[in-house]
């Protein structure tokens, strides 16, 4: 679609170079394609060309502690497309599948928890979807021998490199057919034949470009965004409410779509003045030999030397009569009408702009008209026109606020150039990606990724030896690695436009706008956490989620830096860990330095476009880091410090429990709460709290905290609490039915604090369910590990050994506590689940279906720690009653947050929604 050297002979109707329009009956004609098919109301094509997916005996298999859990098909083959493409006359967008290691695992707690819940299967649906990645690649045509390079190294014609069989040469391509659209579907056909041994099978572009949009605004979060004055604003779309909406997909020439479904969609409308109009003007009036050099020429133009603006007629002045102000372009290159000047006279950069505004705002007009004419209020543009341009979608922003005053927003999209790739992906029969929704995708951006817009810089990588090796071959030639463009000097935006846009700061770069493409995990087991309250509210145009999960907004360029410091200066002392971690072996120091500089190139890159990765909060930052230390093999830097406060911390968790049974109930839940609130210190995320260690043992900083626990704390409703919990002697409350504790770090916090929290809910009755991290961040706890605590925290407490025994605890736990024989009658069961996530962090938008279904039954949520419930879900509803605990370590953060200083703790009990 976005072949811009394409010729178009009929000038009248603008296709965007995906084929011509007869206008008599307004039938599409694609390339090669010897009869005519109507395209109002066209479905995509389910090829049945190849083996299709056999769905019998599907099953969840894998390490249920990893974020990604594989689908086991038992009864597929593995011969299953892994790729399409998308060919067009300057770019080759390729999309590709690859698959997760089988990892076999027993857990035969998880099978007592479901079995309690009567969970048969941990998704509870079956999925056509092996658990993998979707991932997306640009090559340039004219080097398409990279392209199948690229194919090659990896083994994508073949079912990729995970897959068991690809390595028998013979009949391992054999009658293979990969999906593709766009024109050099057919002009390389044969070569692909020749080369790879595959055969094409050609997909109609418009059906693939709007089936490609429909997945992205389904599937991403934030994929659409509004782009005016320099500034990106993210737009999340809900699924149930995307359609209708026009689709302006600009080429060669410009199609305006008019989708109503999936499947359901018109060409209503086009123009012939598109991408191919700005190039060859370009080129003829510029001598510029390619699109990106015609747009990084206007980056340094003034229109105003050669269009006639409405203060040139009126002497300078506003025609405010009829609401036009002076900047207003009346005619685009009207003052070559007037002026004695031959083409050499006028800079070439001025003509660039002008031409680009001139282009850009009337399709913005006519696509605005024709959503006027059709009523609708989303207005979608793609193609390769925008190219992540910040002028060009500046310009389109503008006309249709302008011509629909401020009625209808202009929106663009982070994936815009890889829609045709996507739709001919979707061609498969029973790809599996039409079963998902918007919660079970998660994004990444691995260094090993192509790391901006898609483009491969380099050659594929086999593996991580490889990676690094990439690297510093980039840092040895004193190359960045994210090979951005170069900035365009101070004071050269450009003036002019219906009213002139301006761009924040002295200059917008040419790919200041271009959003990085990451690669698409699809996690069929992720849900939405069914506790949160009215998710979503409708807002003008859209219905968007209520839910936020990050509290500190980085929007905020202040914010943004001062996170961005902590995050560095607490680098070097992450790396040391890390590799420690590893035996300190030069393997892992090398490893170390590569993450140092991958992560390092993230934050440059965050730093410059906040907005590069989608919309940016401080749990994506530290989320990033986490998979950033993952990336590089360092897959748990505090083992060895948690292994180290967890055994110190259970030592004395006997004399605890002791001195909280002499205790009255109320007595004894003010210290309990209080101990949270003290233990909560424990946090080597926080730069003054690993500041603190250095300055005692952990008995010693807990013993410390505790004796400064002094109320009123600075948010303090430990008193709501104690009513719902004791309310007087003559009326007591029911007991919660079951409680979910979200807890925090290893050590005094899930020892001293969390776990004598829970015995005492279950000592009144109450299930309790010990929420953990899937997988390690920082020094917090996970799911694997807690059994092993709360078995050997069972050896002192009747309470606790037999909830864990009912919960199933105590079957995978590597401790024999039978040598210490106790009351085992206790029903009232402890769980242990994993959340679905690594980071020290949550989003409630993305959580494990584990969670999701013991959810449904709870009436408290306890957060806890300042990731989960200060970070994140500070200003989060629920349905049900809700208490957030946690001791605030960073200055600014208690500053901004509660009005309050360090160490200051946070105690908000909120009842039901």
């Amino acid at each position: 679609m976005d072949n811009l050297t394409e010729d178009h002979q009929e000038f009248n109707i603008g296709i965007d170079g995906g084929g011509s329009i007869n206008n008599t009956d307004n039938q599409f004609i694609g390339r090669g394609e010897k009869e005519m098919a109507p395209i109002a109301g066209n479905s995509i094509h389910r090829s049945s060309s190849r083996p299709q997916l056999d769905l019998s005996g599907a099953a969840i298999q894998g390490n249920f502690e990893e974020r990604d859990p594989t689908i086991l098909l038992p009864n597929q083959s593995d011969d299953i497309s892994h790729l399409a493409l998308d060919i067009g006359g300057s770019l080759i967008k390729l999309v590709y599948f690859s698959r997760h290691e089988n990892q076999t695992v027993t857990d035969r707690r998880r099978k007592i928890i479901n079995a309690r819940l009567g969970i048969t299967n941990v998704n509870r649906r079956s999925y056509p979807i092996l658990g993998g990645r979707l991932h997306f690649v640009k090559f340039e045509t004219n080097k398409i021998n990279e392209c199948l390079d690229f194919i090659y190294s990896k083994q994508l014609h073949r079912g990729g490199m995970d897959s068991r069989h690809w390595q028998s040469e013979g009949s391992a391509t054999e009658n293979t057919i990969i999906k593709a659209t766009g024109g050099g579907a057919y002009k390389f056909a044969d070569l692909f034949k020749d080369r790879l041994g595959i055969s094409i099978e050609k997909e109609d572009e418009m059906n693939c470009l709007v089936a490609g949009a429909n997945f992205l605004l389904k599937a991403i979060r934030h994929e659409a965004f509004t782009h005016m004055e320099g500034q990106k604003e993210f737009v999340q779309i809900d699924s149930n409410d995307l359609f209708p909406y026009l689709l302006v997909n600009i080429g060669s020439g410009v199609s305006m779509i008019k989708v109503d479904g999936d499947g359901i969609f018109q060409r209503v409308s086009g123009t012939n003045v598109g991408g191919g109009t700005y190039w060859g003007l370009g080129k003829l009036l510029t001598k510029c030999k390619s699109f990106d050099e015609l747009l990084e020429l206007s980056q340094r133009g003034d229109n105003r030397t050669i269009d006639m603006l409405v203060g040139d007629i009126y002497g300078g002045m506003d025609y405010s009569k009829i609401g036009l102000s002076a900047s207003t372009i009346a005619s685009s290159f009207g003052k070559a009408i007037s002026e004695n000047k031959d083409l050499e006279d006028y800079s070439p950069e001025d003509i660039s702009l002008s031409l680009l505004r001139m282009i850009s705002y009337n399709i913005g007009q006519i696509a605005y008209l024709n959503a006027l004419r059709f009523g609708l209020k989303r207005i979608f543009f793609g193609g390769f026109f925008i190219r992540g341009h910040a002028y060009t979608m500046d310009t389109i922003s503008f006309a249709v606020q302008f011509w629909s005053k401020g009625q209808a927003q202009a929106m663009f999209l982070r994936h815009e150039g890889f829609l045709g790739a996507i739709g001919a992906f979707m061609s498969y029969e029973k790809h599996g990606l039409d079963d998902l929704m918007v919660h079970q995708f998660v994004e990444r951006f691995p260094m090993g990724a192509p790391y901006i817009g898609g483009s491969v810089h380099g050659p594929p990588l086999g593996d991580l030896n490889e990676k690094i090796s990439w690297m510093e071959k980039f840092v040895q030639k004193g190359t960045e690695i994210t090979a951005p463009v170069p900035t365009a000097p101070p004071g050269t935006t450009g003036l002019g436009g219906f009213e002139v846009p301006s761009s924040k700061g002295d200059a917008l770069r040419p790919d200041a706008s271009k959003l990085n493409v990451g690669v698409l995990h699809l996690v069929p087991s992720l849900e939405v956490f069914p506790l949160l309250s009215d998710p979503k509210i409708r807002v003008v145009l859209f219905w968007i989620c209520r839910y936020e999960p990050n509290t500190i907004d980085l929007s905020d360029h202040g914010e943004l830096e001062y996170w961005f410091t902590v995050l560095s200066e607490h680098m070097p002392d992450l790396v040391d860990k890390a590799v420690a971690s590893e035996g300190g072996t030069d393997d892992a120091k090398r490893r170390g330095d590569a993450f140092a500089r991958a992560f390092s190139a993230h934050l440059a890159r965050l730093m410059e476009e906040p907005a590069a990765y989608g919309k940016l909060g401080l749990a994506n930052l530290l989320e990033l880091r986490e998979e950033c230390l993952r990336e590089f093999h360092f897959h748990d830097v505090y083992r060895s410090i948690k292994q180290r406060e967890n055994e110190a911390s259970l030592a004395v968790l006997p004399d605890l429990l002791m001195e909280l049974d002499s205790m009255n109930e109320e007595t004894r839940l003010l210290t309990l709460i209080e101990g949270v609130l003290a233990a909560n210190i424990f946090d080597w995320g926080s730069r003054a709290c690993v500041d603190l260690y250095h300055k005692g043992t952990i008995i010693e900083i807990y013993r410390m905290s505790r004796n400064k626990m002094q109320r009123p704390w600075r948010v303090d409703d430990f008193d709501l609490f104690k009513e719902r919990m004791f309310s007087s002697a003559e009326k007591r409350p029911r007991p919660y039915k079951r409680a979910l504790l979200f807890v925090d770090n290893s050590g005094a916090d899930i020892v001293l604090g969390m776990l004598p929290l829970a015995r005492e809910l279950l000592r009144r009755g109450t299930e309790v369910v010990l929420v953990a991290n899937s997988l390690p961040a920082l020094n917090d706890i996970t799911a694997m590990e807690l059994p092993d605590i709360v078995a050997e925290a069972a050896k002192h407490c009747d309470i606790l050994r037999g909830a864990a025994e009912a919960g199933g605890l105590l079957v995978d736990a590597m401790i024999n506590v039978q040598d210490s024989p106790r009351d085992s009658s206790f029903s009232v069961p402890l769980m242990v689940v994993e959340n679905g996530c690594g980071s020290p962090c949550i989003d409630l938008r993305q959580v494990s279906s584990e969670l999701a279904a013991v959810a449904k039954d709870a009436d408290l949520v306890i957060l806890e720690g300042m990731g989960r419930s200060l970070h994140t879900n500070f200003n989060a509803k629920f349905k049900c009653d809700a208490l957030k605990l946690a001791m605030v370590k960073n200055q600014r953060l208690a500053a901004k947050l509660i009005n309050g200083n360090i160490y200051d703790c946070v105690c908000r009990f909120e009842p039901a929604n």
